[in-house]
């Protein structure tokens, strides 16, 4: 298993399964986030149960875990491959085998959104602590400040730079999972691009929704 492991197909599987499985938590934490159009009461409530549920420590450190080896991995295969070329190719590929700008970015991609998760942790995780309380019981109140950080016009424009680098990544990083796992086939290779470019979409429009609809529709205090 450890030999495995350090084998770059064993890598690349690794990066593969950890990018499904951050593929799919993002669909679901965006899922989670449309509970915003509901009101205070339902988003502060989601949120609550999946901070302080019952599985909430074993989801979060699953996706540290998964998060932190997806890099480490994409990271040291990508210095590997850069450092094994014995030589440069005297002339750019062209054609079908030229390879595209999102293929050769992947770096940058992954680099825009690790500072966009982390400042997102630093935000929202670690940030201004409001109150409200329901039926009697006192929880964070995440939906004023999430209303209160989408009045500013610096952060909506982060998140929308950071969250079209994240369709990008989530397009080319799903060809690139079903490929490390085996389970790309020339004759499926069309729609597994198709699903995975319309999924992508589908999960980014999720999230944009979210800053655009707080900054143009609702005030501070959430009306």
């Amino acid at each position: 298993m450890r030999k495995w492991f350090f084998l770059s197909i064993g890598q690349k599987y690794l990066i593969g399964l950890t990018g499904l499985g951050l593929a799919l938590f993002v669909l679901l934490h965006m899922l989670g986030n449309l509970l915003i159009f509901a009101g205070d009461k339902a988003y502060n409530l989601y949120m609550h149960q999946m901070v302080h549920g019952k599985a909430a420590f074993f989801i979060q450190v699953g996706l540290l875990a998964a998060f932190l080896l997806h890099i480490i991995l994409a990271l040291f295969l990508s210095v590997k491959n850069y450092f094994s070329r014995s030589e440069k190719y005297a002339r750019q590929a062209s054609g079908w085998k030229a390879t595209a700008w999102y293929q050769k970015s992947l770096i940058f991609q992954g680099a825009i959104i690790l500072v966009f998760v982390v400042l997102h942790l630093i935000t929202f995780k670690f940030g201004t602590y409001y109150e409200v309380v329901y039926e009697g019981k006192t929880i964070r109140n995440l939906f004023q400040l999430v209303v209160e950080e989408f009045q500013k016009p610096v952060t909506v424009l982060w998140y929308l730079i950071a969250l079209l680098v994240l369709c990008v990544h989530l397009f080319h990083g799903l060809i690139s999972s079903f490929q490390s796992l085996g389970l790309s086939h020339p004759r499926f290779d069309f729609w597994i691009k198709k699903l995975s470019f319309g999924y992508a979409v589908f999960v980014t429009m999720g999230y944009v929704s979210l800053p655009l609809y707080v900054f143009f529709f609702m005030t501070e205090k959430g009306g």
